[in-house]
């Protein structure tokens, strides 16, 4: 049989046929957008936001004339410009803030925006801003009938609640300012709607700042939020999957038992008595009142193991 030769081992390609299988078109427009440099424009330059702590800002040298131009910055759509502008509401809330008292409620709406920005020095400098708006203003911030505070607070524990540790440790600094100035019990009414949070970690965010306020307060203001309140939702927080929420409700029923415990002595000093164990009594008596005996036990506990 004969061999058949190499050279027609291979179907032959004709020139035509090959062009018609490796072209490739590429839309012009597409080339010239993304792969095509253009020398004549200028670069873009590269956009650093100075994070000025309280104590280093400066007042304004002429307020009354920089206000109009404040509030068309806080409208502008240039994220810059709003940062800047969020600097100097700082300053007015720190040197100049009966200024600011007209136009509160709209900054407050303008930080929480800002809060809710990707841009994470647009939401650190909102942080920051919030932090000097609690110290300016304090209790006047309850004085609002509209949600203002109350979605500033949600974006706080939601941003201390993130995994940006920069923002995440502004955002913690911003609670503890605003637990220290503002008044216990409303703020106190303010945070607890957040301890049923579905996100579990705005929980234990809203439940160190719940301790923080209760170790702040007496035996009476204890007793206007109500006593048996505070008790069963340090005893929800106690099984929470979070340790830092469980943490904060320990120390919650630890203020509770001091301050219980303290309002007891006085009951004993006004009637000539002074026995421990009726203190401890009176602790069990209420704690088993209020409470499942199962929580009641852990609540016992924690308060013996801390004496």
């Amino acid at each position: 049989m004969a061999l058949r030769p190499i050279d027609n081992a291979l179907p032959t390609t004709t020139p035509e046929r090959l062009k018609k299988q490796v072209k490739i078109s590429v839309p012009i427009q597409k080339l010239t957008d993304s792969t095509v440099n253009d020398e004549n424009k200028a670069p873009v330059p590269d956009v650093t936001i100075d994070y000025v702590s309280s104590e280093n800002l400066k007042s304004l040298p002429d307020p009354e004339s920089k206000f109009q131009s404040l509030i068309e910055g806080l409208d502008s759509k240039d994220w810059t410009k709003v940062c800047e502008s969020l600097n100097d509401t700082r300053r007015f809330a720190l040197y100049h803030s009966s200024l600011l008292v007209p136009i509160l409620e709209k900054v407050m709406v303008v930080v929480v925006k800002s809060m809710k920005n990707p841009r994470s020095a647009l939401c650190k400098t909102s942080i920051m801003a919030s932090s000097d708006i609690f110290k300016a203003f304090g209790d006047q911030l309850l004085d609002s009938n509209s949600d203002a505070l109350d979605s500033l607070l949600l974006q706080l524990l939601l941003k201390a609640s993130q995994d940006k540790k920069f923002v995440c440790e502004e955002a913690d600094r911003t609670l503890k300012v605003m637990v220290d100035s503002i008044t216990p019990l409303p703020l106190l009414h303010k945070l607890k709607a957040n301890v049923s949070h579905n996100n579990m970690r705005i929980r234990a965010k809203a439940a160190i700042s719940i301790s923080n306020c209760v170790s702040k307060m007496g035996i009476e203001g204890m007793k206007e939020f109500g006593l048996a309140s505070l008790i069963q939702m340090a005893a929800e927080l106690l099984k929470d999957k979070l340790p830092e929420a469980r943490e904060a409700a320990r120390s919650i029923v630890i203020s509770i038992y001091n301050a219980f415990t303290k309002d007891e002595d006085q009951k004993q000093k006004d009637a000539f008595t002074e026995e421990e164990d009726q203190k401890q009594d009176a602790w069990q008596s209420f704690c088993q009142s209020n409470l499942p005996p199962i929580d009641s036990q852990s609540m016992i506990k924690i308060t013996t193991t801390s004496r």
